[in-house]
C-alpha cells in the first residue's frame, strides 16, 4: 500500500497547489472541487487495492485446505495473458465494446477508450454513461464473482497543459483515474455489487500492440472489465 499512499499524498499535494495559486473566487472554487475530486477518487481507490491485496494474502495462506482458490490469483494471470493473445491477433478492435470468454464462466468485456471517455478526460461522457449501464446490466444477468477494472493507454505522453494539470503523474494516474469512474459508476448506477469490485490502473505498461502506429494505439487505449465465475 506504500505505491498508493504515496499517490494520494501526491494527488492532495496537487490541489493544495491549485488552492496555493488561484487569484479569483472562480477558480478558487474550482480548485476546491478538483482537490475534493481527487481525494474521493483515491480513497476509493484504495478500499479496493487494499481489500483485493487482502484477500489475495488470504487466498496465498490457504493453501492447505483450498488449493483451488490459493491458485486462484495465477490462474487469472494466465488466463489475462491468453486475453491478451487473442486480443493481439486482432488486425483491428471493433469500435464497440468486445466480450471474450476466457472459460469456466470467466470473461472479458473490452472497452475501446473513445466509446466512454473523451481524449485526455477520466469523466464518463454521456454515450459511456449509456454503455457503463448496459454492461452493468449484462454483468448483473447472471451470478458472477470478483470483477477487476483495467485501465490502459498508450504509450503517449501527456503533454496537454488542462490534462497535464489534472493527472500530474502521467498515463499511469489517467488509466487508474479512469478505471475507478467505470467502477464507481458500475457501483452506484448499474447496481453492481460493490464488494465484488477491484480497480487497476497499468498506464501504458500492458499494451496489445507495439505503440507505432494510430491504429495500435487506439488497441491499446481500454478498459477491460474482467468478470469471474461465481
Amino acid at each position: 500500500m506504500t505505491r498508493m499512499s504515496r499517490s494520494t499524498t501526491l494527488a492532495l499535494a496537487l490541489g493544495l497547489t491549485l488552492l496555493s495559486s488561484c487569484v479569483s473566487q472562480e477558480e478558487h472554487d474550482k480548485a476546491l472541487e478538483q482537490a475534493d475530486y481527487y481525494q474521493t477518487q483515491m480513497h476509493e481507490l484504495q478500499r479496493a487495492n487494499g481489500r483485493l491485496a487482502r484477500e489475495n494474502q488470504q487466498l496465498r495462506e490457504s493453501g492447505s485446505g483450498t488449493p483451488t482458490e490459493a491458485s486462484y490469483i495465477d490462474e487469472y494471470d494466465a488466463k489475462l495473458a491468453d486475453l491478451r493473445s487473442q486480443l493481439a491477433k486482432l488486425s483491428s478492435l471493433p469500435e464497440g465494446t468486445q466480450r471474450i470468454e476466457l472459460g469456466g464462466g470467466d470473461y472479458v468485456l473490452v472497452v475501446p477508450d473513445s466509446i466512454v471517455f473523451d481524449s485526455g478526460s477520466a469523466d464518463l461522457s454521456a454515450d459511456g454513461q449509456d454503455e457503463i449501464l448496459r454492461l452493468a446490466a449484462e454483468i448483473n444477468s447472471a451470478p458472477h464473482g470478483r470483477i477487476w477494472v483495467r485501465g490502459h493507454t498508450d504509450s503517449d505522453k501527456v503533454v496537454k497543459p488542462a490534462t497535464k494539470q489534472r493527472f500530474p503523474h502521467g498515463n499511469l494516474q489517467l488509466s487508474t483515474a479512469r478505471a475507478v469512474e467505470v467502477a464507481a459508476f458500475l457501483i452506484e448506477d448499474g447496481k453492481v455489487a460493490e464488494d465484488k469490485v477491484a480497480v487497476i490502473g497499468f498506464g501504458p505498461y500492458e499494451p496489445l500492440r507495439a505503440n507505432d502506429s494510430a491504429e495500435n494505439k487506439r488497441m491499446n487505449r481500454r478498459v477491460e472489465i474482467y468478470v469471474a465465475a461465481d
